[in-house]
């Protein structure tokens, strides 16, 4: 075996990692091309926004309330070893308002949305719908991706925005009726200490995620392989491809907004 044949392997893998790259950003710019370019298919636009985000309202209301809940046990907890407490309101709000809202809405989007994205526009290009598409005339991209695209861009934030109020809704109610908080003075403490920056970031990385959960499963699902695997393989690969590129956006937006 010739010493230069793992070089030559691990040249492959980072050549075929770039190509993958370049695929999906060629695949990004075209999607959002569409966004902007007539026609627009306002009924295809008005059910992903419905999908996306009223069906999502519960699963993300749900994980906000007890992931709220449980941070403002854990940090009287951890807060009690040495008599600092009070400081659970603040903590709460800036760690749902800065990283666990947006981040976990992006994640359970990711499973709900991006997989469901994936499996569909994968078992139309599998029944051959997406070809009857392009024989009447009608762009796939401009039909299946832009409309999903845009809604994500647009109502994952919203999502996020909701997520954000009942984690600390969540935390509020463990407080006041566990661990002996006024109700109105851990109200305030929460609204004193956040800053128009923490709202503003997370919002952003709301929309940053929502385009990434609703891209990633468009992608997945029209590259997808034939036959019932095929579709199984664009489900896994969108919710783990979302999953992966939520957290690694998640870091790089909060370096841009929170470095010193």
């Amino acid at each position: 075996m010739s010493l230069t044949a793992p070089l030559g392997l691990i040249g492959r893998s980072v050549l075929r990692a770039f190509a993958g790259v370049g695929r999906v950003a060629i695949f990004a710019a075209r999607a959002a091309s569409h966004i902007f370019r007539a026609p627009f298919y306002g009924r295809e636009a008005l059910n992903a926004l419905l999908q996306i985000g009223w069906l999502s309202l519960p699963v993300v209301g749900m994980t906000a309330l007890f992931t709220g809940g449980a941070l403002a046990l854990q940090i009287y907890s951890g807060g009690a070893r040495f008599s600092a407490e009070a400081v659970v309101p603040q903590i709460v709000a800036i760690g749902m308002v800065r990283e666990l809202g947006p981040v976990l809405v992006g994640l359970m989007i990711a499973a709900r949305v991006t997989s469901s994205i994936a499996a569909e526009i994968a078992t139309m290009k599998v029944t051959e719908q997406i070809d009857a598409l392009v024989t009447l005339s009608t762009n796939p991209m401009k039909y299946l991706v832009a409309p999903r695209l845009l809604a994500g861009l647009v109502v994952v934030p919203l999502l996020v925005g909701v997520g954000d109020v009942i984690g600390i809704f969540g935390g509020w109610f463990v407080a006041t009726s566990s661990l002996g908080f006024n109700p109105a003075a851990y109200l305030k403490n929460t609204l004193d200490f956040l800053e128009p920056l923490d709202v503003i970031s997370s919002l952003v990385k709301g929309c940053a995620f929502g385009g990434i959960a609703a891209l990633m499963g468009c992608y997945h699902g029209m590259h997808s392989g034939r036959g019932a695997q095929g579709v199984g393989r664009a489900t896994k690969g969108s919710v783990e491809a979302a999953a992966v590129l939520i957290l690694a956006a998640n870091f790089l937006l909060t370096g841009v907004f929170f470095s010193i």
